[in-house]
């Protein structure tokens, strides 16, 4: 029982390796294998650089494998239950692509296979990928405030385009943790991941990881529902990828950049639920002195939820304008 605590005791958070090759300078997607982790660049302009890298333990490439035609813009890199790589090739920084595409490559094999879907209610930028334990794609759309969750609408066909269902919405935690991108970048999803054994799944921001408990494999409930851990990633360069260490006690990460470092961050153990109160005769005017405190906060609360939305489209358009260019060609 003592040793998964132990495991993640046993990584300190800092870096793990340096990622010392020039093709690997826009890392957008990271999952952690037996041998080592697989990255992919997002948007990339050179050809060299549109691979999928598998590296050592020690980051050094191992091998690479490239797409068979162009992908549009590659965000993120999740492992299926039965071993499947996925690249969500789902970015789209102007809203403007009529279909989005998963690569898939089975293990073993060095050729990517394409899917096409569709959103049901107009594009969407993303950058997030999750796999739910019963093989099914979640995408995570790159929306401030309320983040759109999407799985399809029928299995999958290469060659054909499969169309989504909108399937819930998500909205992380506010937080105070510094990162290049300010309040807009603790709002806005760049990359997820799931738990070796699917207890778990991690969004990630720019600023921030939130992990939330999975229950009977239903992430999406999770997702909705769910009240998530924070475990804060303060100042990285631009980190839009997250990853579960292969025994599931750590989260790896890496940014975009020239030379990048993957970086370890030991999850906490978790606590015991707090036992429920006992009933008392003094919890009847506790609850309606409380009623009568959010009664006369209510109007604060408004005017400062009109401020934030204002200040926050502003915000995002930042982020848009600062962040490298991505998804100029077709597939």
């Amino acid at each position: 029982m003592l040793l998964a605590p132990m495991l993640a005791a046993a990584m300190a958070a800092g870096p793990v390796c340096r990622i010392d090759d020039k093709r690997t300078d826009e890392l957008s997607g990271l999952v952690a294998t037996a041998d080592g982790y697989v990255v992919v660049n997002d948007g990339a302009d050179e050809a060299s650089h549109r691979k999928i890298f598998y590296l050592r333990k020690d980051c050094s490439v191992r091998r690479t494998v490239s797409f068979p035609s162009r992908p549009r813009d590659t965000e993120d890199l999740q492992l299926g239950p039965d071993g499947t790589l996925w690249v969500a090739d789902i970015g789209d920084n102007g809203s403007k692509r009529e279909t989005i595409g998963l690569w898939k490559v089975a293990p073993g094999s060095s050729k990517p296979r394409l899917y096409r879907m569709a959103y049901p209610d107009g594009a969407h930028d993303a950058e997030a990928l999750l796999i739910a334990p019963d093989g099914t794609p979640i995408v995570v759309t790159k929306s401030p405030g309320a983040a759109g969750l999407y799985t399809p609408d029928g299995a999958l066909r290469s060659g054909a385009t499969t169309p989504l269902r909108k399937a819930g919405d998500v909205s992380v935690p506010i937080t105070t943790t510094a990162n290049p991108y300010g309040f807009a970048g603790r709002l806005l999803v760049t990359g997820a991941a799931s738990s070796p054994d699917g207890s778990r799944v991690v969004l990630r921001t720019y600023a921030d990881a939130f992990e939330y408990d999975v229950s009977g494999g239903k992430v999406v409930e999770a997702l909705v529902s769910g009240t998530p851990r924070t475990i804060p990633l303060p100042d990285e360069p631009q980190g839009e990828s997250v990853a579960y260490t292969t025994d599931g006690t750590a989260l790896l990460t890496v940014s975009e950049g020239s030379k990048p470092s993957l970086i370890g961050y030991p999850l906490p153990s978790q606590p015991e639920p707090a036992p429920s109160p006992s009933p008392s005769r003094t919890q009847p005017v506790l609850a309606e002195k409380a009623a009568v405190d959010e009664s006369s906060r209510l109007p604060l609360v408004l005017f400062l939820l009109a401020g934030t939305g204002l200040v926050l489209a502003a915000a995002v358009a930042l982020v848009r304008r600062r962040r490298p260019g991505s998804g100029r060609t077709g597939e």
